[in-house]
């Protein structure tokens, strides 16, 4: 089971919204020196939404050729057609991706038992480890506990990135799932919290700017070190709340950027962080200790 700090990782681009190959290697090797312990790729921080299937596969294989075995690589292939779904969990199994991540069917809204029959679907067609993602925020759509509970009964299934920021959910889930299923917090902000009450990491935009720290803080709250995580934390508080000023990767992209790891790319319809919020970030980045 992976603990710790698990990178959301952006896919960076140029300006003229092509991934950028040079900025990429950087980014995952940087990851490797500061002790991100994986590296999750084209999720929703990784412009999953703009990226076609073809790119989305190829950026797969291409994050697991960069990590050369350094680092496991967690695949983000979830879909709101069940069948693109399995096509994408296929292609990262074949690109050598160590587990995938699925997350809710996103705006049809399916039943509590569409949401199961869905994730048992791909789970069932493609022999590789998966983890649920609930982000109700983003998807409209709210896989309940209990659900969660019947999926981990799936052998494949594995884990569950829950990203609502409701720490009653964590505490509710382990008590469900038990603890062999990996928890992860997929909400920066609670993410310390939610490791103190038995998740097992965190999916993380902040350990884009700042990797060593959120692997630190990660690593202290589950050797159940309240005092010292927090201590760690209060650095971050800036960056939870910032990143997430305007549409994430909008925010997390222009820090990477500032701080010279990416260039100036995104794909629309999401634009460059605007002038009037670019302030807080900066800030918030001072406060981290980032320059």
């Amino acid at each position: 089971m992976i603990q710790g700090s698990l990178v959301a990782l952006v896919t960076p681009m140029s300006p003229d919204g092509s991934v950028d190959d040079v900025a990429f290697k950087r980014l995952v090797d940087w990851h490797v020196e500061q002790g991100t312990d994986a590296i999750v790729s084209v999720g929703t921080t990784g412009e999953s939404a703009t990226l076609d299937e073809d790119e989305h596969c190829a950026t797969i294989a291409r994050t697991v050729e960069l990590a050369a075995g350094r680092i496991p690589v967690i695949a983000g292939t979830g879909a709101n057609s069940t069948s693109e779904a399995i096509s994408l969990t296929r292609c990262a199994k074949e690109g050598g991706a160590d587990a995938c991540l699925l997350v809710t069917p996103y705006y049809n809204k399916p039943t509590q038992e569409g949401l199961y029959l869905h994730h048992k679907a791909v789970a069932e067609a493609v022999d590789v480890p998966q983890i649920l993602y609930n982000v109700p925020g983003r998807t409209a759509v709210d896989m309940l506990p209990e659900t969660i509970a019947r999926l981990a009964e799936v052998p494949n299934i594995i884990g569950v990135k829950e990203a609502t920021g409701d720490l009653g959910r964590i505490t509710t889930i382990r008590e469900l799932v038990g603890n062999g299923f990996a928890i992860y917090s997929g909400d920066d902000g609670t993410a310390r919290e939610a490791i103190l009450l038995g998740a097992d990491g965190d999916i993380s935009v902040t350990a884009n700017v700042a990797p060593a720290a959120m692997h630190a803080m990660c690593r202290a709250a589950l050797a159940g070190n309240a005092e010292e995580a927090a201590r760690l934390d209060a650095d971050l508080e800036g960056l939870h709340s910032a990143l997430f000023i305007e549409a994430n990767p909008i925010p997390v992209k222009y820090a990477l950027a500032r701080m010279g790891m990416i260039g100036e790319g995104i794909r629309l319809p999401l634009t460059w962080l605007s002038e009037p919020a670019r302030p807080t970030v900066e800030q918030a980045l001072a406060q981290a200790g980032i320059r």
